[in-house]
């Protein structure tokens, strides 16, 4: 094996799910979780992170020994121009984006109307946030592609967005659930943001555009914005679910997420 083999950089530069990095926040496999019938989703293909503009040459060849062949950005088009990725040189893979906005300024990245940021403050925009996600035309083509891509596609695959958090936090969950995993697993991967060990990174990112925007943020509210809370996904299914009757039916009837694509993802990448 040598050094710079996919398996060399993945075993020495990662804290449990977490990858390692100095410019790219809560990159981490989502992958492991059990599904019905004794299997596992695989590991190693399903990546997921923040946005890449602050990647080091390291992290860049972290990336490249992923071997990721489809890159899902569910960032709009002034986020992507606004904090453009950088890239290894050999990097190849697909980029699947949506031409347009996926978002209104979400409170975590300085937006949202000028407030005092209080924690409840911070827990009411953030559950906006996910009560609009569901109905945004935006995201939901963006979803769908990235359901298409990883149907279609072969290799490993890397979805993020600006903080890695929201809606790449629900685009991991839709995906799990649908190949079968248990919700509370679902919710534990999801939560799993919190462990990140790059937050540090995020704040560099962010927290001085916010605090100009907010000012002082007390701590509790600064987790709420930057942090994911359990009623965060909550709201999101509740919202599918009051307008579709599941998330199941949501996933078929507007996301293109059937029984016939289920199986098909499931034998790609379950285990």
């Amino acid at each position: 094996m040598t050094s710079d083999s996919p398996e060399a950089v993945s075993n020495s530069a990662r804290i449990g799910p977490f990858y390692v990095t100095q410019g790219i926040h809560n990159l981490r496999d989502y992958g492991g979780y059990a599904v019905p019938g004794a299997g596992r989703v695989r590991t190693g293909v399903l990546l997921r992170s923040g946005q890449h503009m602050e990647a080091s040459d390291a992290d860049l060849a972290l990336i490249a020994a992923l071997d990721i062949r489809t890159v899902i950005d569910l960032r709009g088009t002034s986020e992507r121009a606004g904090f453009p990725c950088r890239r290894h040189a050999k990097f190849a893979a697909q980029v699947i984006a949506y031409d347009g906005e996926t978002t209104n300024s979400p409170p975590h990245e300085g937006g949202g109307g000028r407030i005092v940021m209080t924690a409840e403050k911070a827990r009411e925009r953030m559950l906006a946030v996910y009560t609009r996600m569901p109905v945004n035309p935006a995201m939901i083509w963006v979803f769908r592609e990235y359901f298409n891509a990883l149907d279609a596609n072969d290799g490993a695959s890397l979805v993020h967005c600006f903080a890695g958090k929201d809606r790449t936090g629900i685009a991991a969950s839709l995906l799990l659930h649908a190949l079968g995993v248990h919700h509370d697993d679902v919710v534990a991967e999801f939560l799993l943001t919190n462990d990140a060990p790059t937050r540090a990174i995020l704040e560099r990112q962010s927290l001085p555009r916010m605090e100009a925007h907010y000012g002082t943020i007390d701590p509790e509210a600064l987790h709420n914005l930057m942090g994911v809370l359990p009623e965060y996904l909550e709201t999101y299914i509740a919202k599918v679910t009051a307008d579709h009757g599941s998330l199941d039916a949501y996933l078929a009837t507007i996301l293109g997420v059937d029984g016939p694509r289920k199986e098909r993802l499931r034998a790609k990448l379950v285990a």
